[in-house]
């Protein structure tokens, strides 16, 4: 490879080493490298929010790799306030929820009656999802971090400054909200509400807040605040720093070197580096912006929506290491996404393992970075030897047929007779996962779809032959030869033709005899399956 290549040659091994020349050129301490996450608390984590964690936690073992010392902090946003009661709650959870609008998360109590506060319910989910990555992080918890005084100095540096502080939020994106009022919540000490204060006034010699609870509009509905004027001392943590000056005030206490931030909160996070740079004399982090996943009809996936897709749900169907692939494969663009790209994200890492062991060749540089982000995909664990593959929808349609008091037996006999196994061999811990996998899947959905494919007019020619000879065939050895004829006669290469009725039926560019297979999967579930290609490819 003529071209230098960085690290493991992903994107997350240059943006390592430009964190390390910009920490060099500032000439600040190198001895830790931190990385940071922020960990929402109001409302179901979703996959986006596992986003944050798996990219910074890629650039600190990418950091790692480079023989520095770096770690994830991943920082519990538990003292926001619950502006929204999450869809998808059940109807009496929900309507125990209403009461509490305005409050801070961490002293809500949890409605499933399982952790100490809602807060502490709901960040617990995305700490139980980190974990089943991988993903090593030292946690923070807002509420803590506030009530120990972790964050003392930069409050009160901040509320000292706080006409400067407004002054940076009006020019940075016009809100003069705080060129009136303090960038400070506090906890009204009558009513418990925290969004519903307006913090005006801050003395230096006693660290005392004056506020008055006047109530707030949040979402078109009026949170009502119950008129008690007081004062809080910011050393007791009965209050929080605004989301407009809060990350500023972490990255210095915490010496954030890095963090990774979704585009929808870009002006919040343009606002802070400001008031790092000038109010706190730190120099912000470094940052990398990333495009939010969508659902499949083009809404932003979000805590407080209907359309959470959370990682447990993925975990039902696909493992860690497939979803760090689709965290990590890409950094840039939007991507719709829905359950059912859970099996080709397992197929895809499949690939990138038969790279990873040389089973797969592609060229010297290309197969470089697939490598390395198999190892990022496997926060730099990956197995010591390639598991066995079998594509998802192969699996799903076994499990499918499989009699259900002997699923592995029937599923072990199918793959010796396709060839993904040796006579005689059993079934080890990894396809267990597998068939556990399709299992669950059958149970919740009533098939995988075929995998959509670009046709070449050859290609949609010789479908359209094949499926005429599919009509009138049953025998697998006939049905084999007019899939090789129906490649002949349209001049594609036979090896490819079968590549593309692979992806087509499976979404893998290989599986067992198609002959035999396209009887056993039912051969008028076949045709449907072409037909459909057939009928988008014209459109």
């Amino acid at each position: 490879m003529s071209e230098e290549i960085v690290g493991l040659g992903t994107w997350y091994d240059m943006m390592a080493k430009k964190v390390i020349e910009r920490e060099q050129s500032l000439k600040r301490d190198m001895g830790r490298i931190r990385t940071e996450m922020g960990l929402g608390a109001s409302g179901f984590p979703h996959i986006g929010s596992l986003g944050d964690a798996s990219r910074s936690y890629a650039v600190t073992l990418a950091l790692k790799n480079m023989d520095f010392n770096s770690e994830l902090v991943a920082f519990c946003d538990d003292k926001d306030g619950l502006r929204k009661v999450p869809a998808g709650l059940p109807a009496d959870i929900a309507k125990s929820l209403e009461k509490y609008l305005g409050y801070s998360v961490s002293t809500i109590p949890d409605p499933f009656g399982c952790h100490e506060s809602y807060g502490k319910h709901m960040s617990s989910l995305l700490l139980e999802a980190l974990d089943k990555c991988g993903i090593e992080y030292k946690h923070y918890s807002a509420k803590e971090v506030y009530e120990k005084g972790l964050l003392l100095d930069e409050v009160r540096t901040i509320l000292t400054n706080a006409k400067r502080v407004g002054e940076i939020v009006k020019e940075e994106v016009g809100q003069e909200t705080y060129t009136e009022v303090l960038p400070y919540f506090a906890v009204c000490e009558k009513c418990g509400h925290l969004y519903t204060t307006r913090a005006y006034r801050f003395d230096p010699k006693t660290d005392k807040v004056t506020y008055k609870c006047e109530g707030l509009e949040i979402r078109g509905k009026l949170i009502a605040g119950c008129g008690h004027e007081g004062e809080v001392d910011i050393k007791t943590g009965q209050g929080k720093l605004t989301w407009k000056s809060e990350f500023a005030a972490r990255w210095k206490a915490l010496d954030i070197r890095f963090e990774a931030y979704g585009k929808d909160i870009a002006d919040s996070v343009r606002v802070n580096d400001r008031i790092c740079r000038e109010v706190l004399n730190y120099e912000p982090p470094s940052h990398a912006k990333y495009e939010m996943f969508l659902d499949k009809g083009g809404k932003k996936i979000s805590k407080s929506a209907g359309n959470v897709f959370t990682p447990q749900v993925w975990f039902n169907y696909g493992s860690p290491q497939s979803l760090l692939l689709l965290m990590l494969k890409r950094f840039v663009g939007t991507r719709s996404l829905d359950v059912s790209d859970i099996p080709s994200y397992m197929n895809e890492l499949d690939g990138l393992e038969d790279v990873y062991f040389g089973k797969k060749q592609v060229g010297e540089k290309e197969a470089f970075r697939l490598k390395g982000l198999y190892q990022y995909c496997y926060v730099m664990k990956p197995p010591a030897k390639p598991s066995i593959h079998v594509p998802y929808n192969l699996m799903a349609f076994l499990v499918k047929m499989a009699p259900k008091e002997a699923v592995n037996d029937y599923v072990a006999e199918k793959l010796q007779s396709y060839g993904y196994l040796q006579k005689g061999q059993a079934i080890d811990a990894g396809l267990q996962k597998r068939i556990e996998y399709a299992l669950n899947w059958t149970r919740d959905f009533e098939e995988i779809k075929e995998t959509n494919v670009e046709l070449s007019v050859e290609e949609r020619k010789a479908i359209l032959e094949l499926v005429t000879a599919l009509q009138t065939e049953d025998n697998p050895d006939n049905i084999q030869n007019a899939i090789f004829n129906a490649a002949k006669d349209n001049g594609i290469k036979p090896g490819a033709f079968f590549r593309v009725l692979y992806q087509i039926l499976m979404g893998a560019p290989q599986g067992p005899r198609l002959g035999p297979y396209v009887l056993a999967m039912g051969k008028q579930n076949v045709l449907d399956a072409l037909q459909r290609v057939l009928s988008k490819a014209s459109t």
